[in-house]
């Protein structure tokens, strides 16, 4: 056997072992997923869906606006901004890539995860939407307006952290998630206008 072929098979090694183990954990934690705490927090999540999490993005430019507020309207706009890119670029994967839900596997003893056109809801579980849209609309919000950064990575940490005793999501999937929604953060802020921007904090100052 060539050494290239060994360290493939090392590789492969590896990338079984830390799926099994990643299975194993969600099964483990999706035992819990009719409690009620898991059940409401799981529905508390839901705000960070595709819908409600651009709902709140509009509202947070409107009230910068009718407030005169710049600086929050211009959050509001990045926010939206983030959503969109993490949810796009969430949207290819999930339609290229194949991974069955947690409640899937538990719940029909069947598990597939590989390259493919995905069939429906039960087999888009990499990566967690709701984890990327969170924490890309959470970063933002916490840089330009520090003085929500607490609650809103709180409620990005809430939304992430539930989707796996709930059974919507692997730990891989919402890691995967979470770092989407940083790269989408980053992404924005790096092309936003830097002038644009200092003009506007300036005149909310003045």
């Amino acid at each position: 056997m060539s050494l290239n072929s060994q360290d493939d098979e090392r590789s492969s090694d590896v990338v079984s072992t830390i799926e099994e183990v990643d299975k194993e954990v969600a099964r483990s934690a999706a035992r819990n997923r009719y409690h009620p705490v898991v059940e409401t927090l799981g529905a508390a999540s839901e705000i960070a869906d595709q819908i409600p999490l651009s709902a709140i993005c509009a509202a947070i430019i409107g009230a910068g606006v009718v407030a005169d507020r710049p600086r929050v309207a211009q959050a509001g706009v990045k926010m939206m901004m983030a959503h969109i890119l993490s949810n796009s670029v969430k949207r290819i994967i999930k339609n290229n890539f194949k991974r069955s839900r947690p409640e899937v596997m538990i719940e029909e003893q069947t598990y597939e995860c590989e390259p493919g056109e995905s069939e429906g809801g039960h087999d888009t579980s990499f990566p967690s939407g709701h984890t990327a849209g969170a924490v890309a609309a959470a970063t933002v919000m916490a840089r330009d307006l520090p003085q929500t950064a607490v609650p809103a990575l709180a409620i990005a940490a809430m939304v992430s952290g539930i989707q796996v005793p709930r059974g919507k999501h692997y730990p891989i999937d919402v890691a995967a998630g979470a770092l989407l929604g940083l790269a989408a953060a980053y992404a924005i802020h790096a092309v936003w206008p830097k002038r644009h921007g200092h003009s506007r904090a300036r005149s909310e100052n003045s």
